[in-house]
């Protein structure tokens, strides 16, 4: 089987999301790292919450990276193998640039960190929006956020599977785009409990500020092919790395894309690793070529070290 690891994003946590992994020294060094690149208990945070500090953006990246990677590591010290390809649905990207080689995790932590700041404050408290519009193709989406805008932003911003995708911008526009998606024949419209409208052009001054921030970070070629949200490409530069980074906060992320060009690689086996089984969940919808795997725990972990043996 060729495999290829898939790491979450943000929405996956939740309180004592990795107590099973509680005695696993591997894990819990990869959350003492990054506690000390922090500053802050980010075990303790994700053990004993409170949730509402555990789901406060700034907070929720650095841990959503940690448990990915904690999670990778983990499957490392079982005797897994490194997978052939990695991609991460947006903040995911990350974690798989840290498992690539790309990122170095201590460098990742304050990082992400700064990016979740940076799309906190891009767009005022209350005046952004995101929904799920279930149901209608992403044509039909786009042309529904075409006709609610008014003048104001509202985008098609995650393509996370066939008929599944999120808009994204101001909110009274999101709501607009909400009814208009329904008029259109959408099975549902959810609006999504989200702090800010991510990934829509309303974030591109955080844009902007991790390209300035991420020109300071140390990046490398990867060891393992990453394939990026942004272009659904594989790069080697640095450069490009960077560059696509930053865009991805203010552009959609193409998931859908991003499964396929796994399975035209060649890859037979998809693995989400960390919390949740979202990405897993959706794996098959996107590609019947592909298998999916969560690696969430240690019985699944054995689970999935057993079926791609």
């Amino acid at each position: 089987m060729k495999l290829a690891f898939v790491f979450p994003g943000q929405g996956s946590q939740s309180v004592g999301m990795m107590q099973s992994f509680a005695g696993n020294q591997a894990v819990r060094d990869v959350f003492n790292v990054a506690s000390e690149a922090l500053g802050q208990d980010l075990w303790q945070l994700v053990a004993e919450g409170p949730a509402e500090e555990l789901n406060s953006t700034v907070n929720t990246q650095p841990v959503m990276l940690t448990a990915g990677y904690a999670v990778y590591r983990a499957w490392l010290g079982s005797g897994g193998t490194e997978p052939a390809m990695v991609a991460g649905h947006s903040l995911g990207e990350y974690t798989a640039l840290v498992a690539a080689g790309v990122l170095d995790f201590r460098d990742a932590v304050p990082l992400v960190r700064f990016r979740a700041r940076a799309m906190q404050e891009a767009v005022p408290a209350g005046e952004g929006a995101m929904a799920a519009i279930l149901g209608l193709d992403d044509d039909a989406v786009r042309a529904a956020c075409e006709e609610a805008a008014q003048g104001q932003v509202v985008e098609a911003v995650n393509f996370n599977a066939p008929s599944q995708v999120v808009i994204a911008g101001h909110k009274a526009a999101v709501e607009r785009g909400m009814s208009v998606a329904k008029s259109r024949g959408a099975k549902r419209a959810v609006m999504l409990p989200v702090s800010a409208p991510f990934h829509s052009s309303l974030l591109k001054p955080a844009a902007d500020k991790l390209a300035d921030y991420l020109g300071r970070v140390k990046v490398q070629a990867p060891r393992i092919p990453v394939v990026n949200n942004v272009d659904v490409a594989t790069e080697s530069d640095p450069r490009k790395i960077r560059d696509a980074l930053s865009r991805q906060a203010c552009r959609p992320v193409r998931w859908v894309e991003v499964v396929r060009c796994l399975g035209d690689a060649g890859v037979t086996g998809v693995a989400e690793c960390g919390p949740g089984k979202v990405l897993a969940g959706l794996t098959r919808r996107i590609d019947v070529r592909l298998q999916g795997y969560s690696v969430a725990d240690p019985e699944s972990l054995q689970l999935a070290l057993q079926a791609v043996k």
